[in-house]
Order: C-alpha cells, then sequence, then structure tokens
C-alpha cells in the first residue's frame, strides 16, 4: 500500500527551499533591534529599542505610509470596480474578441513592470499630465485590476446560471439579483483579490519610479535610505512593518479562497 507520507528527502528539499526564501526575512527583524547604525554586522553587536523610537518620531516615514496606504486603498477601490465588470462580462456573455480582451486584461501583470513603468510615463508626458498622486494610483492599478479579475471570472464561472435564471423568473431585478443571489457567491473571491492587489500596490516600486515623479511612497523612501550611512536599522523597522502590511492581506486572502471550490448552485 502506499503511503501518504513524503519521504525524508522530499522533506528536507522543501525545508531547505522555505529557508532559502525566509531566512532573509528574519535577517531583517535582527537588524531592526541592532545597536550598530552604520552597517550591517552579523552577529549584531548589541539589541536596542531605540529605533522603534526614533523611526516614530520621523516625519518623512510617516508621510511616504500615509502616501502610500492612500494610493493602495484607491488603487484597490478602482480595481474592485473594473475587474469585477470584466470578469462578469467575459464570463457571462458570448461577444466577437472575448478573449482578447480577457488577454489585454491579464497583460499588465505579465508584462515586466519597467515596460509598464515606461510606457506609462511617456503617455503621461505625451498628454502633459503632471506628476501627482493619481498618476500613481492609475499605475498602481494597471496590475490590481489583473489581480481582482483574475480572482472573480474564476468565481463567475463556477455560478451556476441557472440561479440567476431562477431569480429574474421570480421577479427579481438586475440589481437585487446581483445583491441578494451573485454578490454573496463571488464576495470572498472580491474579498481576496482586494487584499492582494492593496499588499501589491502597497510595496510596488517600479512602476511608482516612472509615475512618482517627486513623490515617495514607503518603498521608494526605503531605497533612498539604503544609501544614507546613518541610522540604517531604521530602514529595517520600516520594512518590519511592510512585511507585516503586506503578510496580513495575503494571510486573510488564502484563508478567505481556500476551501471554495465549489459554490452555492453550482452544477454540471
Amino acid at each position: 500500500m502506499r503511503s501518504d507520507r513524503a519521504p525524508l528527502g522530499l522533506k528536507l528539499a522543501a525545508g531547505l527551499g522555505l529557508a532559502f526564501m525566509h531566512l532573509p526575512i528574519l535577517l531583517i527583524f535582527v537588524y531592526a533591534f541592532t545597536t550598530e547604525d552604520k552597517s550591517y554586522q552579523w552577529p549584531p553587536p548589541g539589541l536596542t529599542l531605540k529605533w522603534f523610537a526614533v523611526t516614530w518620531a520621523r516625519p518623512d516615514v510617516w508621510e511616504a505610509l500615509s502616501l502610500s496606504l492612500r494610493v493602495a486603498a484607491v488603487s484597490t477601490a478602482i480595481a474592485l470596480v473594473l475587474g469585477t465588470l470584466c470578469a462578469a462580462a467575459v464570463s457571462r456573455a458570448r461577444f466577437f474578441g472575448r478573449e482578447v480582451i480577457s488577454l489585454l486584461v491579464i497583460l499588465p501583470i505579465a508584462l515586466p513592470g519597467i515596460i509598464t513603468g515606461i510606457a506609462l510615463r511617456s503617455a503621461f508626458n505625451a498628454l502633459e499630465i503632471p506628476f501627482s498622486f493619481w498618476t500613481i494610483v492609475l499605475g498602481h492599478a494597471t496590475f490590481c485590476v489583473v489581480v481582482v479579475y483574475n480572482n472573480a471570472v474564476a468565481r463567475f464561472r463556477r455560478i451556476s446560471g441557472s440561479l440567476i435564471e431562477a431569480s429574474m423568473d421570480l421577479g427579481a431585478d438586475a440589481f437585487q439579483t446581483f445583491r441578494h443571489v451573485v454578490l454573496p457567491n463571488i464576495a470572498t473571491a472580491l474579498l481576496a483579490g482586494g487584499m492582494l492587489a492593496f499588499a501589491l500596490s502597497f510595496d510596488e516600486v517600479i512602476v511608482t519610479t516612472f509615475t512618482a515623479g517627486q513623490q515617495q511612497t514607503l518603498p521608494i523612501w526605503m531605497l533612498e535610505e539604503l544609501v544614507r550611512p546613518r541610522e540604517r536599522p531604521v530602514t529595517n523597522v520600516v520594512a518590519m512593518v511592510v512585511v507585516l502590511v503586506t503578510f496580513l492581506p495575503i494571510l486573510g486572502a488564502y484563508y478567505l479562497t481556500r476551501g471554495t471550490e465549489s459554490v452555492a448552485g453550482q452544477g454540471k
């Protein structure tokens, strides 16, 4: 009889792979407490909590954090609306060029970020649009829409059309059908897609570099701080915040989409 237990070699390989991916992240947490303020000395000469107070007192950190949060929130809201509408159109309707539209929707996340950034910067310059909060939002929304779309279209395709037909036959209008039938079935997919979109927007660097002008989101601020000779542990404290802010939405999205292989009314 076949055993469900993985062989020892596979377990070791998996452990080494996880260690390779996550040990550098653990180093960030360690260096946030180091007493050395100019270099990344290993092992740290001592441990201290003073860098948390220093970080808390720096207004430039709060400005960058505020900008990142606002950009991520607005980009996610735009992505939820556009991604859901695109997913509904592609999954529930049949029309000429449907597959081409689907490809165009997911193309921004498949392209290298530098290509998207150069394209957006060229478009803004050609249209004489000054760099602002909204240019960053437009840049982030291009790939946030894809994340929401992929989650929503997969869920739409698992909803039986008979549910919608039954709702309409019973006298519900389009809005009532969406509110009471469609939305409950796609809610967790939208929430998961929104969480992932928020996490991607919050730590985006490449596209932001081409669309921010003189503004600094938190990741851009971190890159510039790394070249400063003093107070480098401040960057690691901020990095801890970025890890937590991006990790929690991803973890939430995982739990929300787990066990959703079937939805109400799914038919064969």
